[in-house]
């Protein structure tokens, strides 16, 4: 928009338009073309709009893919996004079997004895985590190959490379597996992630089967639908 426009749609004299446009582009919410004087949103309010829109549309966006998810792959689907304490679960859907596997809403999952707790650490900042798996290596019952902090960085290292983390349950919850993948917005960080639980032995994790190849692309379509582009950001 041109000054005399803004001045007439905010109903005050050109001059004092302008001077609060100084302000604004100082503070980055307008930006001046220096070809045609016309003004324009700047970078720190678009990047103030897609936070906006990221926090309101996020979840029901995952709610809506994991409840496809469930239906493609007749499997218990849930979605979890980062809490105060860590990953929290804030839906579940429960599929068409006479024996499924609940999850209860409002959990706060463990990062290393989790799939979804490993795929928010592998993402998440190191110094957000670092204390959280501390604590976990000092007083969770934790697989022998996570027993030391080269073991975790190991396996999220691992977590990174196939897009995706596995757990076998045989430690913290008997005869249940599960997956998970993670979402990411548009600054590639991760947001939330996506998983699948089900019963051991009637659940098929291994990384080319259908519940896997599902939940990367429905992970993949959400991120995409989120904004995010290119690499995700890794942790530092």
């Amino acid at each position: 928009m041109m000054l005399k426009e803004i001045a007439a749609a905010a109903d005050m004299p050109a001059s004092k338009a302008h001077r609060y446009l100084v302000s604004l582009i100082r503070a980055g919410l307008v930006e001046q073309d220096p070809m045609s004087s016309r003004y324009d949103l700047g970078a720190f309010a678009m990047n103030i709009g897609l936070v906006a829109l990221d926090r309101l549309d996020r979840v029901r966006l995952g709610l809506n893919a994991i409840a496809e998810m469930r239906d493609e792959i007749n499997q218990t689907t849930a979605l979890a996004v980062w809490g105060d304490k860590g990953p929290v679960i804030v839906r579940w859907e429960r599929p068409r079997r006479p024996i499924t596997v609940n999850v209860i809403t409002g959990t706060v999952l463990d990062l290393l004895s989790s799939a979804t707790g490993r795929v928010f650490a592998a993402w998440m900042p190191r110094k957000t985590i670092a204390p959280m798996i501390a604590d976990e290596l000092k007083h969770a019952k934790l697989p022998p190959e996570l027993g030391t902090r080269a073991g975790v960085e190991a396996m999220l290292a691992e977590v990174r490379a196939l897009g995706f983390a596995a757990t076998r349950g045989q430690h913290k919850v008997p005869g249940v597996e599960a997956v998970a993948a993670p979402v990411f917005n548009f600054k590639n960080e991760i947001t939330m992630s996506v998983l699948v639980v089900g019963v051991q032995g009637m659940f098929d994790i291994s990384p080319d089967g259908e519940v896997v190849t599902s939940l990367k692309r429905h992970a993949a379509a959400l991120s995409e639908r989120l904004g995010a582009h290119g690499e995700p950001k890794q942790p530092t």
